[in-house]
């Protein structure tokens, strides 16, 4: 039985790199069963569809693309050299989706999926590693996708898909968001061990306002906080370098550059004094942020609920 396709070509040149994906997804799997079995009647069985469906699945799939893929002998085909061809390009497309969809399953899996994880540089030290040995005493084969950035560029990755929780401060505060504080973590001023303030235990802000500071670069949560608690103080810091890790800051505050307010270091830290700020209540929230209403698969969801039971007891004492 013989078809004519050049005159029948169904996709305009305009809409054919539009179209083109819609015609040929639906039908790979046909074609690639009755191309492997050479017989209509065979692979309509494989596939569970009557004969007749996938017979003029198959003609309207070389109409659309204006080729013949068979030569037929009434339900017995053959391929043709473009038969061929495209055959080659539909079992590696067909692997690749049959990848895809092992991949999204396994992500999914409640004791062996995966969570994308996103926090804070001044969280990587202990409270990170911290959690997730806790929960994966419960959970031991759940894998983890870590990200650790400052808290813009991970609100950004979570709202393109690429987090499912993030750990971060302040607090956000946006309508596509859902965010809980989870803990409250107090800020020193940190300040050399020569500096005139280091016999000190306690200070007011207001006292180093006519110091050099060593701050985050502006768009990490930190540096924010530090220009609202100077301003708060009465005063705008003198900014002698902005970094992007604490530690960092906290070294070059032992070189003699400047003063910064920071959380606790995970382990002391020789050349400074780290002083309790009393006024303005130095302080930052931390809490667990993810996408309003997109749905959770079972590891996202058993470990955003781990976070949750943490309230009050996150960081490290």
């Amino acid at each position: 039985m013989a078809h004519q396709y050049s005159s029948q070509q169904r996709l305009s040149p305009g809409s054919y790199e539009e179209d083109i994906r819609a015609v040929l997804a639906p039908r790979l799997a046909y074609f690639e069963a009755v191309a492997r079995h050479e017989h209509v009647t065979r692979a309509a069985h494989e596939l569970g569809v009557p004969q007749s469906t996938l017979s003029r699945a198959m003609v309207r799939l070389e109409q659309d693309l204006g080729v013949a893929l068979f030569a037929r002998r009434g339900r017995t085909v053959s391929l043709t050299p473009a038969g061929r061809t495209f055959l080659g390009s539909a079992e590696r497309a067909l692997a690749e989706v049959e990848k895809a969809a092992d991949s999204v399953r396994a992500d999914a899996d409640p004791t062996a999926g995966k969570v994308a994880f996103g926090f804070l540089h001044t969280m990587g030290s202990e409270t990170v590693p911290a959690l997730i040995r806790a929960f994966r005493a419960d959970h031991p084969r759940v894998r983890f996708q870590l990200v650790q950035n400052y808290g813009e560029a991970m609100i950004d990755r979570l709202r393109a898909g690429g987090l499912d929780l993030c750990l971060t401060s302040p607090v956000p505060d946006a309508p596509d968001l859902v965010a809980r504080r989870l803990d409250e973590q107090r800020l020193r001023l940190v300040v050399p061990d020569d500096h005139r303030l280091a016999g000190r235990r306690r200070v007011r802000l207001a006292e180093a306002a006519d110091e050099t500071f060593v701050t985050l670069e502006p768009g990490y949560g930190l540096r924010r906080i530090t220009d609202d608690l100077c301003a708060e103080a009465g005063f705008t810091p003198r900014v002698a370098f902005e970094g992007e890790e604490a530690e960092t800051l906290r070294g070059l505050v032992a070189a003699g550059l400047g003063v910064a307010l920071l959380p606790p270091p995970a382990v002391a830290r020789p050349g400074v004094v780290e002083l309790t700020v009393t006024a303005p209540r130095a302080a930052r929230e931390i809490g667990v942020a993810w996408l309003d209403g997109h749905p959770d698969t079972p590891p996202v969801a058993a470990f955003k609920r781990f976070l949750l039971s943490r309230r009050g007891s996150l960081l490290p004492d």
